[in-house]
């Protein structure tokens, strides 16, 4: 049911969040030869919204050992050229596996990217919803 918000939204009112934070992995991505070689560590982080199980019980939610999972493939499995292909390609995952979740963003971040200049970090962000087509 979708009751008006504080704000004057309109959504709806029994949704929580599952928060993945600082999932690391060292993998092979990037657009030059020696990114590729050496590859280099990759943060993502994940937040699902999803409905509060009625029962307490694995069946009515998101079970996050099998996305922390899912994404530790795609990361580590695949080569993507940018960071927003491997964003999509976790969510398009997520949303496939856990029809739980109504919504999800993705970061990837990327925090030692070839850049001439002191970068702390660099990421992409990719907010997706049920009913919103891949990438």
């Amino acid at each position: 049911m979708a009751e008006r918000q504080a704000d004057g939204a309109v959504g709806p009112t029994n949704v929580g969040a599952i928060v993945l934070t600082g999932m690391e992995f060292h993998a092979f991505h990037g657009v030059h030869e020696y990114e590729l070689e050496r590859g280099a560590r990759f943060v993502v982080d994940l937040e699902m919204t999803a409905s509060p199980p009625v029962n307490d019980t694995l069946n009515e939610t998101v079970d996050y050992s099998r996305v922390y999972a899912s994404v530790k493939k795609i990361v580590t499995g695949a080569s993507f050229k940018l960071i927003e292909s491997l964003a999509a390609a976790i969510a398009d995952a997520v949303m496939e596996a856990e029809p739980m979740v109504t919504s999800l963003v993705v970061r990837v971040h990327k925090p030692h990217a070839p850049l001439h200049g002191i970068v702390r970090d660099v990421h992409y962000e990719l907010r997706r919803g049920r009913g919103a087509g891949p990438h």
